[in-house]
């Protein structure tokens, strides 16, 4: 395995609001971006609910991890930031659709976020065996 770092880019994920990469992949370690509820298409926040929210934001790190032929099950660690704690419960029970067994390592804060309707920005880190 090249251990080299190797950036990370799909259509199938929103692109990035700024000037970093979707995710970088080093070695068997890939680094995806804090990612939000935006459709990939359109760029628009999906929903306002924190449920609908939290699967979008998911579903975009999976589309990112399946670019590297990866998935959520290599997911080791996730950092969640909430734009409001009150939110919590609602973003861990559609977490943990994603996340049934052996969920990753997390953490959540709370957090002023970018983008007007935004509850929600995820990053994470997983191993490729």
């Amino acid at each position: 395995m090249n251990d080299r770092k190797r950036i990370v880019r799909t259509d199938d994920a929103p692109v990035p609001a700024g000037h970093y990469s979707q995710a970088v992949r080093v070695g068997h370690h890939i680094y995806v971006s804090g990612s939000g509820p935006f459709d990939p298409k359109s760029h628009a926040i999906v929903a306002e609910g924190i449920k609908e929210q939290t699967c979008r934001t998911l579903d975009n790190i999976a589309a990112i991890l399946k670019a590297e032929a990866c998935s959520l099950e290599n997911v080791v660690k996730v950092t969640v930031f909430l734009k409001n704690m009150n939110d919590f419960k609602g973003m861990d029970a559609a977490y943990r659709e994603y996340f049934k067994n052996d969920p990753p390592a997390r953490t959540t804060v709370q957090a002023e976020l970018y983008g007007k309707g935004r509850l929600i920005v995820i990053d994470a880190i997983a191993y490729v065996p």
